[in-house]
């Protein structure tokens, strides 16, 4: 067998370990598996465009990787040029175009070259990157329509702008994911789907997706398209998901237990506070725009600064409106959280994968061990069985050697005597051949007819316990020669599979932090920018209601007061005035 090159992606370190000196009973399946971030190298690239949308963050860009030289395209070129790219898809179009019912294409812009591809193609590619690659977080897709949609809108499900749109954005974050990632953007799969000169329908039935295998638990775990690898991977049991652990690793235990945590509280609380949110926000938005057309309604009725002041009002209510309904809520934070429930949903499967690698582990290494203990049996029966043969060999040799004379030697009185105790001793019993299990025995009802037949043919096959025995030797050497080379398949398997699984979950940790922390910031810049232009309009508004003269009944009632406010001796009692003192 032909030594095993470990080829995890993320491993970069100058000093690796031959893989020849690994084996089956060597690979330490417990030492940490995450390489040193230290050891990544990228080329220098210019700053990042602040025209640049805010999600997904800068931070989840590809990681550092060792530079490029050698291109496989134009596309890869592109991608790995060392700028900051930008895949962006620019229109959704509605086509029939080889097909029967109309539906709707994704125009894609990536650099000078654009792409169409409709929703299922999107879908194919997501699928075949992910058996290409079942060590790698592949990003998620935009959720498909549900069957209430379907049932509510019928024909014009397909046809909703809001969902349209809703696509437009989650796919191009979908498609700049793969781009700034450290392996997949290095797929040339993926370039053709970016080129529109390549038919996806020719690139589905080509290499190398049309080298992958059914079932990818029995294709090696850094490339499952070796099609030199099938006949030894044939050998590797076929686990459930459910199936438990002798010896589980802890690491994987409590990134399974995180996850499950992450999920739960991002499709719990979280989902329910955004979706209350956004409900509130929608409200809020309605009731201004109904305050707001009552308000410029009334301002006709009225005349002077007083209307002036009442239409300006209405029109900062219905700025506020128009803020409220900008606010990009859905676009900047419910998309976002959608997707990392997704991505949730996605390491949980990556684990289930790991998981079932370690139970093929470990039930290859349970048979190894049991077909060992089968040609112990084996041969130590062939010993015993030798053993007899020869004791019954040197017993056969002993009777001949004291056998008594023929008559024609003898003479003639010893002829006719007693018979010597030689001649009286049996010659050695012929030993037939097995004839299987008795129809005889006991058996269970209802297995008569199969239990005769089985007998009749062991009796015409003519079976012979020394050589079935030897047969079933024979075919335990080579079960067990096909077994460790599985085994040791296995662990570079699982050891391959465990190490780069970390490494993508280390990184994918460090972009969701950036992620998270973009939203926050992009939520708390939304609020300001509404802020903003809510206060321009009422501060407006409220220079206007100054404006506005007194009302003729407020001001006769300060008058009035004015007049009766008490004087500064209003302790003593008044004296008369002298109204009529010059008469």
């Amino acid at each position: 067998m032909e030594p095993f090159e470990d080829e995890n992606p993320f491993d970069t370190e100058p000093e690796r370990v031959n893989s020849d000196e690994s084996s089956a009973f060597k690979v330490n399946l417990s030492e940490p598996s995450s390489p040193p971030l230290q050891a990544l190298r990228l080329p220098s690239s210019p700053q990042a465009n602040s025209s640049r949308p805010a999600f997904p963050s800068s931070g989840s860009h590809r990681q550092p990787q060792a530079y490029k030289s050698d291109f496989c395209c134009t596309r890869d070129q592109w991608l790995h040029s060392g700028e900051d790219v930008e895949i962006l898809i620019t229109d959704a179009q509605k086509t029939s175009l080889n097909s029967t019912t109309p539906y709707i294409t994704y125009v894609i812009k990536s650099g000078n070259a654009y792409a169409q591809h409709r929703y299922s193609e999107f879908e194919s590619l997501r699928s075949n990157l992910v058996r290409l690659y079942p060590t790698l977080i592949i990003p998620p897709i935009p959720s498909k329509q549900t069957i209430g949609d379907y049932a509510v809108k019928q024909a014009k499900a397909k046809e909703d702008a809001a969902m349209i749109a809703r696509r437009k954005r989650m796919l191009q974050t979908f498609l700049n994911r793969i781009a700034r990632h450290p392996i997949i953007s290095n797929e040339h799969v993926f370039h053709r789907f970016l080129d529109g000169e390549v038919s996806w329908t020719e690139v589905l039935h080509s290499p190398p997706i049309s080298q992958l295998p059914t079932n990818i638990l029995r294709a090696p775990a850094h490339n499952p398209t070796d099609q030199a690898s099938t006949a030894a991977y044939a050998a590797l049991p076929n686990p459930s998901a459910t199936h438990s652990l002798r010896r589980p690793d802890q690491r994987f235990l409590d990134s399974e237990i995180f996850t499950n945590k992450f999920a739960s509280h991002l499709n719990g609380p979280m989902e329910k506070v955004t979706r209350r949110s956004m409900k509130r926000w929608s409200d809020y938005a309605h009731d201004h725009a109904e305050l707001g057309a009552a308000l410029n309604g009334f301002s006709l009725n009225e005349t002077g600064p007083l209307s002036s002041a009442i239409e300006k009002t209405g029109q900062a209510v219905d700025a506020t409106y128009m803020s409220t309904t900008t606010l990009e809520l859905e676009q900047n934070w419910a998309e976002p959280l959608h997707e990392y429930s997704q991505f949730a949903n996605i390491i949980k499967k990556m684990l289930v994968y790991r998981h079932q690698k370690h139970v093929q582990y470990e039930m290859t290494q349970e048979n190894l061990d049991a077909k060992r203990e089968q040609l112990d049996e084996l041969e130590k029966s062939e010993r015993e069985a030798r053993r007899l043969e020869e004791a019954l060999g040197r017993g056969r040799v002993g009777g001949l050697s004291t056998s008594p004379r023929r008559d024609s030697d003898m003479p003639e009185g010893e002829a006719e005597g007693s018979e010597s105790p030689e001649q009286s001793e049996p010659e050695p019993a012929y030993l037939p051949p097995h004839p299987g299990p008795s129809p005889l025995r006991r058996r269970a009802p209802g297995m008569g007819f199969l239990n005769a037949l089985s007998y009749t043919l062991h009796g015409m096959m003519d079976v012979d316990p020394a050589t079935a025995r030897r047969n079933g030797i024979t075919k335990s050497r080579e079960t067990i020669s096909q077994l460790e080379d599985a085994l040791h398949l296995s662990a570079q398997d699982l050891k391959y599979a465990s190490s780069t699984i970390q490494a993508d979950l280390d990184r994918f940790q460090r972009q969701k932090v950036a992620d998270i922390r973009e939203m926050a910031i992009a939520m708390a810049k939304t609020h300001r920018d509404w802020c903003k232009k809510n206060l321009e309009a009422w501060e407006e508004a409220k220079r206007d209601i100054d404006l506005i003269p007194d009302h003729p009944n407020r001001v006769q009632a300060q008058t009035s007061g004015d007049k009766a406010a008490p004087g500064p001796s209003s302790n003593g009692p008044t004296e008369p005035s002298n109204v009529g003192e010059g008469i």
